[in-house]
């Protein structure tokens, strides 16, 4: 951890004892916000202060309802491109947004905050990406599908309660599958037409993920909203998932539609 002149340390001391937010006093004093974080734990154990866990309003612990719009849509994302970290005092879930897409950065947000009420959630630059990240250890409890090593790497199966949900909202899972390791684009192609060439222009949606599970889970979803698609292989590995016909691009740009 970078060194700090000890009067930086008392002046984030001070405005924490006012009641600033943690964040707000790192911002004015141009420090990491987990440095004043530090800063204010060094502070409590010095005076003998025990901290006590945030409450939380964890729906699996608490038998709560969920907000399944919400949460299909995180599932989604998570099953994309989202990981938890689960390992001693650091308990986050961690959703990975280009930052070409404003709108799903802030849908990813507004999305762990209905899921799962009181957890603090906080915005990372990374390079070309922000991390959305949620602080919580009941992040396990909401995506039981957390584990050692990578997604395709292991089995990835919904819980009963979670097929519930995604059959309620479908195409929310379809949406935040496609928002995360998907995309809508146009392809093109030329016909001869009484003799000359024209250019024909048609959308289409893709969907490339490496887990066969993870998939299997997005297709079978396509089988139940009548959406029909097809498997198109990159060299020998079929990772990708491919919707083009007329009907089914319509039906998922009227409930999924591209990334904005």
């Amino acid at each position: 951890m970078e060194q700090y002149r000890p009067s930086l340390r008392g002046e984030a001391l001070t405005l924490l004892a006012q009641g600033v937010p943690n964040h707000r006093v790192a911002a004015s004093l141009g420090v990491p916000p987990g440095t004043v974080g530090w800063w204010l734990h060094l502070e409590r154990r010095a005076r003998g202060i025990t901290v006590v866990e945030r409450p939380h309003n964890c729906p699996r612990c608490r038998k709560l309802p969920i907000d399944h719009r919400a949460y299909a849509y995180l599932l989604g994302l998570y099953l994309g491109d989202g990981h938890i970290t689960a390992k001693g005092k650091q308990n986050h879930l961690s959703i990975y947004c280009c930052d070409g897409w404003p709108g799903l950065i802030a849908d990813a947000e507004n999305a762990m905050r209905k899921v799962l009420t009181g957890a603090g959630i906080g915005r990372h630059a990374k390079t070309g990406c922000t991390e959305v990240k949620s602080y919580s250890k009941h992040w396990k409890c909401l995506f039981p599908q957390h584990g050692p090593g990578r997604k395709h790497e292991r089995r990835i199966v919904l819980a009963d309660w979670q097929r519930e949900i995604v059959a309620d909202r479908p195409w929310g899972l379809v949406r935040g599958l496609i928002h995360s390791d998907g995309c809508r684009f146009t392809n093109w192609t030329t016909r001869r037409v009484g003799g000359k060439r024209k250019r024909y222009e048609y959308p289409r949606y893709y969907f490339t993920n490496k887990s066969d599970d993870i998939r299997k889970i997005f297709t079978d979803t396509l089988d139940r909203l009548g959406v029909e698609w097809t498997t198109l292989a990159r060299g020998s590995d079929p990772y990708s998932v491919s919707v083009a016909r007329r009907a089914s691009v319509a039906l998922m740009d009227e409930h999924v539609g591209p990334k904005y």
